[in-house]
């Protein structure tokens, strides 16, 4: 079995941060499973190292499985017979693997099956599969739907169907519609209560379905007749063991061919409430697309760290004008600034898992007893950073994930462009990352709140206060000369008054935000492990100059009435 663990130094590092020991603490409330479960920790050493052992494991799977079967599945596919879902031979190959491997309900608690991982562990792992392959991670990863239904769900639902996922049974999110995609308001898959049967039943049509033909789904449905907006939506829980629900349609993608995306129509189906009714897509569904937009970040850092590897093999072994292209500036500037957008973009990835991680463990405490004024801030701070993390963290890693497949082809040449290299089966998987669980403008509307309310200036403010090695100062001068341009933008911004250019310059105030926050973590990175992240500090925190002052001149020369001159909509009537 490979090493994974200490052949990936960069997870390795993550791994051991600071705030890992809280969270093994909360997550494992003092060790109090070690009395019930052989495999339970009994301190944070034990903890640690049962969270390589299983990074070890999941790497011997992907290295030796997952990836080398991924160039089947991307040609084969899945396919439609008689109303069901069929996936990819070796898609078969890779389920029945992760399952010996006891993959599956990795975030659960022992008690249901599951093997008790904080989210950053749980994030760590599907990087290291998606790198493999992104299609199948889309796959393995949704077994994260059962928090929610953990979250939310009853005693009961849970004894039900918790240790079927951690047993392998795979998960669906049914939530857009024909007529619904990110306006997930518009949803009007009709739920109604049978009084005979005592049960509900589901009638309507789901659209755009990742995994939709899995064992268990949980469904968006309006369970309210009359109401046309989110508070008329319920959360149901579907067992295809009860039918009801068939495969009318599978999509055929740019990307991540291996993972089904599927049509599906409810008739009568029968399903299960979870949770209260009305806050289907007010509470429930927020919860489980943060976690999926988490999801999606760790499969970009995936493809980001795939790809970069992809471009510094090619540039390493071909040669042109006498002399290997990696000695080309032109080249390794590619080349740096893929690794720079790689560590900036995994740090914050880990960053947003451990503020997760510190108040989901809390809120499960909650559960239990009640908790004390202290812990109750804690949990206050860290689901307030979570919430304004998320969406740049999934937002940037999807757009860098896109940037790096894009330059892999570049190295590559002409040969980028032939379907015999990788390098444009990353590209193609890439391309929906940005879009799925949220475009990127949508997680702009998701941050841009923290953004302007000043909670991530306040955040930006106390991150420069931390203290970075001598040899980093310089670098950290630079950024911080680079906090006042940002502040003063976000006045700008604020003092235009108007609500069109406020959305306009969003997506440059979420830029900029991001960049600073990431530069910041990359020089705290480089102070702890120098030998790792010296030279990716370096360039992106010049990466982060140039945006960041371009940017702030952008907004600074911005009137309102330029938006006239961008609208399309305008021109057409003019034509």
């Amino acid at each position: 079995m490979a090493n994974y663990y200490s052949d990936h130094p960069e997870i390795a590092f993550h791994l051991n941060h600071p705030l890992m020991e809280r969270i093994v603490e909360l997550k494992e409330k003092n060790y109090e499973d070690k009395a019930k479960f052989e495999d339970a920790p009994v301190d944070y050493n034990d903890a640690i190292e049962n969270y390589k052992q299983i990074l070890d494991i999941t790497g011997d799977v992907a290295a030796n499985i997952i990836e080398p079967n991924s160039e089947s599945v991307d040609l084969e596919g899945p396919h439609l017979e008689n109303g069901r879902m069929i996936y990819a031979s070796k898609t078969f190959e890779n389920l029945d693997a992760t399952r010996k491997a006891g993959l599956h309900g990795v975030s659960m608690p022992r008690r249901y099956g599951g093997l008790n991982l904080p989210n950053t562990v749980f994030s760590m792992l599907s990087e290291v599969i998606s790198a493999a392959d992104a299609g199948f991670q889309n796959i393995w990863s949704l077994q994260s739907c059962i928090d929610t239904l953990y979250e939310f769900g009853s005693e009961e639902q849970r004894q039900k169907y918790i240790p079927r996922v951690c047993a392998g049974e795979t998960m669906s999110m049914d939530l857009t519609e024909p007529d619904a995609g990110s306006d997930l308001q518009r949803v009007m898959l009709k739920a109604t209560y049978d009084e005979k049967e005592g049960c509900w039943r589901l009638n309507g049509v789901k659209r755009f379905i990742t995994n939709g033909d899995s064992d268990i789904h949980l469904v968006l449905a309006r369970s309210e007749e009359g109401t046309k907006d989110g508070r008329g939506l319920s959360m149901f829980i579907y067992d295809k063991n009860q039918g009801g629900v068939d495969v009318r349609h599978i999509e055929h993608k740019l990307g991540i061919h291996g993972s089904p995306t599927c049509e599906l129509t409810y008739k009568n189906a029968k399903a299960e409430l979870c949770g209260s009714t009305r806050l289907g897509l007010i509470k429930y569904v927020m919860a489980l697309m943060n976690g999926a937009r988490l999801g999606i970040a760790a499969q970009s850092v995936g493809v980001e760290q795939e790809a970069y590897n992809e471009g510094l093999a090619y540039a390493k072994e071909r040669a042109q004008f006498g002399e290997k292209i990696i000695n080309f500036p032109a080249v390794y500037d590619m080349l740096s600034r893929m690794k720079a957008k790689l560590d900036a973009g995994r740090s914050l990835l880990y960053q947003t898992a451990r503020y997760v991680d510190i108040y989901k463990a809390l809120e499960d405490i909650e559960r239990d007893r009640k908790l004390t004024p202290e812990e109750k801030q804690e949990l206050k701070k860290y689901q307030r950073l979570a919430d304004a993390f998320t969406p740049m963290a999934k937002g940037m890693n999807s757009e860098y994930a896109n940037q790096n497949a894009y330059d892999a082809i570049s190295i590559h040449g002409g040969s980028g462009f032939i379907m015999e290299y990788k390098s444009q089966r990353l590209f193609r998987d890439a391309r929906i990352f940005s879009i799925y669980e949220g475009t990127t403008q949508l997680q702009v509307v998701a941050a841009i709140r923290y953004i302007t309310n000043g909670t991530m200036l306040n955040n930006i403010k106390d991150m420069a206060a931390t203290e970075v090695s001598e040899a980093l100062q310089p670098l950290k001068a630079r950024v911080e000369k680079l906090i006042p341009v940002y502040e003063a933008a976000l006045n700008r911004v604020k003092d235009l008054n108007n609500q069109d250019a406020h959305d306009f310059l969003a997506r440059r105030l979420y830029d900029m935000t991001c960049e600073i926050v990431m530069s910041l973590l990359i020089l705290d990175d480089a102070t702890r492990a120098p030998e790792l992240f010296t030279k990716s500090a370096n360039v992106y925190v010049r990466m982060t100059e140039e945006d960041v002052l371009g940017k702030a001149a952008y907004i600074q020369n911005f009137q309102v009435e330029d938006l006239a001159s961008f609208r399309a909509a305008e021109e057409s009537a003019a034509e």
